[in-house]
């Protein structure tokens, strides 16, 4: 029998996160990654959830807000992850609401949140440290400067010959690392042939979203001589089982997809379909790594250095080692409600 639903108080707020400097990707410059913050109390307990939206989607943190206070008296009544995705669609909004949840059934259990994300343990990730775009000589210093990544992730704009001298520079400083590129939709099917032998010939190890989104028949035809990711390309379950045929890796970032409850049906999904699974942040603080934290438990490829590029992180936050991301349970679980 189904327990009844909890009474819960929700507050809602919007940060504006800063970022320490102007980081650029294809067609955009971000200078911030402003995000809401849920918090759900039942007055024993309380769960907090982050969330960031997509972008290019429209999906910003005022409508996630206006979405949320919407919906307080439904939220207020009490409701489970699983009614979470009936009531609502993927996105920021979703995201923020479902990792609330997952703490808030964390401090009732007293059992951090990757137990009960059917986990034994966790382990320390190593994960990518991302270079924005810039001119190759400036690349190639700040992917130096990483003095402890042993993976790195450079962000491409979808100039072919800029592009390759970008990829050069970086790995002629940095030899030694493993070195993956995301053109944020930047390429098309006349363009991007240009580009994949001098990922070959640099050693790169993934090439991340290179068309845009809708556009993925132009991959149709094109050998991929490096494994070739879907990020924009594919946002949830439903998009997941409709275009994985043309991409080796899905990239899932909770903030596409709604939240931890889809990331983990997704990562399944995605192993059942022969693909490797990658997880993604929206830059965003330790309260939206966390929860990508237990998702990347399930991952090969793990790209969640977003707290670094903020001005300020929460306290307590997740660290940032030799390389690996950790993430302790005070940052986001059974702790003691305030």
């Amino acid at each position: 029998m189904r327990e009844a639903a909890v009474p819960l108080r929700l507050e809602l707020h919007n940060e504006p996160l800063p970022m320490s400097a102007p980081f650029r990707i294809a067609g955009r410059v971000f200078e911030a990654m402003p995000a809401t913050v849920v918090t759900l109390r039942d007055g024993a307990h309380s769960g907090r959830g982050e969330g960031a939206g997509v972008y290019y989607n429209d999906d910003h943190p005022d409508g996630m807000r206006a979405t949320l206070e919407a919906l307080r008296p439904r939220i207020e009544a009490g409701l489970d992850r699983e009614s979470l995705r009936s009531l609502l669609p993927a996105g920021g909004a979703r995201n923020a609401l479902d990792c609330a949840l997952w703490e808030l059934e964390a401090q009732r259990s007293g059992l951090p949140a990757w137990r009960l994300a059917g986990l034994e343990g966790v382990r320390p990730l190593l994960t990518t440290f991302t270079v924005g775009a810039d001119a190759p000589e400036v690349m190639a210093e700040r992917a130096a400067a990483y003095v402890q990544a042993r993976a790195l992730k450079l962000k491409l704009t979808g100039e072919a010959a800029l592009d390759a001298a970008r990829v050069r520079a970086v790995r002629a400083r940095c030899p030694g690392p493993w070195i993956g590129v995301d053109a944020n939709q930047g390429y098309d099917a006349a363009s991007l042939p240009a580009l994949l032998p001098v990922l070959v010939e640099a050693g790169i190890s993934l090439l991340e979203q290179p068309c845009r989104r809708g556009s993925e028949s132009d991959l149709d035809g094109i050998e991929h001589v490096v494994p070739f990711a879907a990020d924009e390309s594919i946002l949830d379950l439903a998009e997941l089982d409709a275009r994985h045929h043309r991409f080796d890796v899905i990239n899932i970032k909770l903030d596409k997809c709604g939240g931890l409850t889809e990331g983990l049906m997704m990562a399944r999904r995605a192993r059942e379909l022969g693909k490797q699974v990658m997880v993604g942040n929206m830059c965003g603080t330790s309260l939206a790594a966390a929860p990508a934290f237990v998702l990347g438990q399930y991952c090969d490829i793990v790209d969640l250095d977003g707290p670094t590029f903020l001005v300020q992180d929460r306290t307590p936050s997740v660290r940032y080692e030799d390389g690996f991301i950790h993430c302790g349970d005070e940052v986001w679980g059974p702790r003691t409600s305030p």
